[in-house]
């Protein structure tokens, strides 16, 4: 077939822009293909992948696959690559420990899902640490994860903390002052109404029941030394 390339159990299918996967892959391919690479195409959906049930290395770099990714059970699967897609992370990691139990290694760089600063300027070294954390929290058999190796510190703090390591977006500072814009009278302020107009300047005068003389106050006298 026309942009297969096959190598004993290896199986590319690459640069087709396809949306989904061609059922004559899986007719023809799939009883035998330890090593699957469907990269660079349009791929949205992975219904094609149940008959490739012995695969144990799958990539899918640079494809449109989303949230709503769903991989059959591939019990002997130990290599996943989905670099570059339009994934987020904690309904796809409880998914990926359910139909890839034996997985080892991951790479989601690229995507929303991994928070790389090379990719997304507003995150650091930090924060992609948390999301390793808690990636490991969810897949504790991973052995590598994007271009690192697990170490056995990161397990370890995985175990412990890798739960509430989430990383979570802040909301959009334009959205928020675009709804405070709309609810004008849902803004506080302490000052009298009289002085809200920021287009009259004017002083408010009041009386006030005390008078405070700074007295007793502990800031109008030094502390000798023989005092501490």
């Amino acid at each position: 077939m026309a942009g297969v390339v096959v190598s004993g159990a290896q199986v590319s299918y690459i640069s087709q822009d396809c949306e989904e996967i061609p059922e004559f892959l899986g007719r023809k391919y799939g009883h035998m293909a330890k090593r699957l690479d469907l990269s660079f195409n349009l791929l949205r959906s992975l219904e094609g992948l149940k008959t490739f049930s012995y695969l144990e290395e799958l990539i899918l770099d640079n494809n449109l696959l989303g949230n709503d990714l769903l991989l059959p059970r591939l019990p002997h699967l130990h290599t996943l690559t989905l670099n570059k897609n339009q994934i987020s992370l904690e309904s796809l990691l409880d998914h990926l420990a359910e139909v890839v139990p034996s997985l080892q290694y991951l790479s989601l760089l690229g995507n929303v899902a991994c928070p790389n600063e090379l990719v997304c300027k507003e995150k650091d070294e930090d924060d992609y640490q948390r999301y390793r954390y808690f990636v490991l929290h969810k897949l504790t058999n991973l052995k590598f994860l994007d271009t690192r190796k697990v170490t056995r510190r990161e397990r370890e703090e995985a175990l412990v903390r890798g739960a509430f390591m989430k990383v979570v977006k802040p909301k959009d500072a334009k959205a928020s002052s675009e709804a405070a814009s709309l609810s004008p009278e849902m803004n506080y302020t302490p000052l009298p109404s009289g002085s809200r107009d920021l287009t009259n300047h004017r002083g408010i005068l009041g009386k006030c029941r005390y008078i405070y003389y700074g007295k007793h106050s502990e800031g109008n006298r030094f502390i000798r030394d023989d005092q501490l």
